[in-house]
């Protein structure tokens, strides 16, 4: 959460002239906000709309952002395995002024501090399916687009 996802992923997919998903946004041109799905359906259910949305977004050509929590499922850990994904990482320091006012209903109670929860309990699985970390806290969109595009060359 906050790490810059979205702002990367389409300006990675522009820079390489491939389309751009972002399963959230697909989430909720589907099924409404995201806040809402988990208010109303709960956390179960989301999940379950995120693997659909996941597992058809990781068949396209493209530059895929997935919701930080998509790795919790192990179908989509496997999907992972043979894609080139990167892992943007960020401070507790530097996402908190990102996060604020936001509508995350998984840290809606507790704030950074339950982002720093979550973060540390998912560590584990960025790190089994990430091919590269990449540090967003101080670094430009412009900057961050630069290495994975040279990462990626480098695996090509």
């Amino acid at each position: 959460m906050g790490s810059g996802k979205s702002r990367v992923g389409g300006r990675l997919a522009a820079s390489v002239g491939a389309p751009f998903v972002d399963t959230d946004q697909r989430i909720v041109e589907r099924y409404g906000p995201i806040d809402e799905i988990f208010a109303r359906e709960g956390e179960e259910y989301f999940r379950v709309i995120e693997r659909e949305v996941v597992a058809e977004a990781l068949r396209e050509d493209a530059v895929v952002s997935l919701g930080g929590g998509a790795v919790l499922d192990a179908d989509t850990r496997d999907d992972l395995e043979r894609l080139a994904v990167v892992w943007l990482q960020v401070s507790p320091e530097s996402v908190a002024p990102r996060l604020a006012g936001g509508n995350r209903p998984l840290i809606a109670e507790g704030g950074i501090e339950r982002w720093v929860d979550i973060m540390q309990a998912r560590r584990p699985l960025y790190e089994a399916v990430a091919g590269l970390t990449i540090d967003t806290s101080r670094r430009s969109v412009a900057r961050i687009v630069d290495e994975i595009t040279e990462w990626a060359g480098a695996r090509a």
